[in-house]
């Protein structure tokens, strides 16, 4: 892990020695007033910790999975091997099966997470066609889940290159949820082009919707450009409009949870309000995005399911009540926004501009995963 990470923290990783292996990761649910590492012993624990935010952003989501599904396996093998028994090449597979099956029930929008599962769940049928041994399927599932953390690191940089070279110096911008270091293994995805334009000494200043109801940018997003450096100003999710009337700000950009062939993006609730914003005001609305994002199998975003979460997270913030107990709620996590209000699609293999339709399957193009 290189030492510049911009917050000099890690978000999740494989961990083993002689005894055991965990999955450890960053307990977000806390921050930023506690910085705690969970150290998870099974695949129940990681589809916990994915299902109440104790990890959440789209690509992290997809490398905790990976983790989860390969620990699965490694647990069962210690747990057969503690017993004196000799796990069969059927079983191993059948419960990779269930393992990827109970990940996949955590949180519905966020594609990185099945396509994750999918390419596990791939390499071990692959391996298991070939009628390798189980100790041969643990070790290369562990492989399979560092490789989709590694390139996502990767990803983020090259995002943040590109998505870069979009920002002048002196430039204000608006951003959305979290979509930094803490919802990737690597820099980011929307944060990751601040990143690489402050690194290059571009001066920037960042203007961070807190995004109602988890706070996740005034929980995380401020306390990531903090630790940058960056200069940031903290507003209410209804101040935006008001900014970029009055504020200067020069574009926008997010991250993604599902983009659809179209171009059409889930990303968090109040994502759409912002984009037609930005068009009302003429300002460039960015979206910053691996392609592991891009689920070209759903032709728009009225087929991209939205997740529906606890209703205490709008009448609660954190331990405070602050509407009347018994109020109708509703809390959808995610929005869509029409491809028509997004400027860009920046991807880790280039930049997409409309039409989506084309230019999204043209980064697939050459891609072992086009088909998808």
């Amino acid at each position: 892990m290189p030492e510049d990470l911009p917050q000099r923290v890690r978000t999740v990783w494989w961990e083993e020695d002689e005894k055991s292996a965990t999955v450890v990761l960053l307990d977000q649910s806390l921050l930023p007033q506690q910085v705690v590492y969970l150290h998870l012993k099974d695949e129940e624990q990681v589809a916990d910790a994915i299902k109440t935010l104790k990890v959440r952003g789209a690509p992290a989501i997809g490398v905790t999975a990976a983790f989860g599904m390969a620990l699965a396996l490694y647990r069962l093998q210690r747990e057969a091997a503690e017993r004196g028994e000799a796990l069969t090449l059927d079983q191993a597979h059948a419960h990779l099966l269930a393992a990827g099956h109970l990940l996949g029930l955590t949180r519905p929008t966020a594609v990185n997470l099945f396509w994750a599962i999918e390419r596990m769940q791939r390499r071990a049928d692959q391996l298991v066609g070939q009628g390798c041994g189980v100790e041969e399927l643990g070790r290369a599932l562990r492989t399979e889940a560092q490789a989709i953390a590694d390139e996502d690191f990767a990803a983020c940089q090259r995002m943040g290159e590109y998505g870069a070279a979009l920002i002048a110096d002196g430039d204000t911008l608006l951003t959305h949820c979290n979509a930094g270091a803490l919802a990737t293994a690597g820099w980011g995805t929307a944060l990751a082009p601040m990143y690489v334009a402050s690194r290059a000494g571009k001066q920037i200043h960042v203007f961070v919707d807190e995004t109602r109801p988890i706070l996740q940018g005034a929980r995380l997003t401020a306390w990531e450009l903090q630790q940058e450096g960056i200069p940031l100003t903290l507003i209410t999710d209804n101040m935006a409009g008001h900014f970029m009337h009055h504020g200067g700000i020069k574009a926008v950009f997010v991250g993604a949870d599902r983009i659809a062939a179209n171009g059409d993006v889930a990303n968090k609730i109040g994502t759409y309000s912002v984009a037609v914003l930005a068009r009302a005001h003429n300002i460039p609305f960015y979206v910053v995005a691996p392609c592991s994002t891009v689920d070209l199998s759903l032709p728009s975003g009225e087929h991209i399911p939205i997740e529906q979460r606890n209703p205490e997270e709008v009448t609660r913030v954190r331990d405070a009540q602050v509407a009347p107990v018994g109020v109708n709620v509703a809390n959808p996590a995610f929005d869509v926004t029409p491809h028509t209000y997004v400027t860009a699609i920046i991807t880790e293999k280039g930049i997409a501009r409309p039409p989506y339709e084309v230019t999204l399957r043209q980064i697939f193009r050459d891609e072992h995963d086009s088909g998808r």
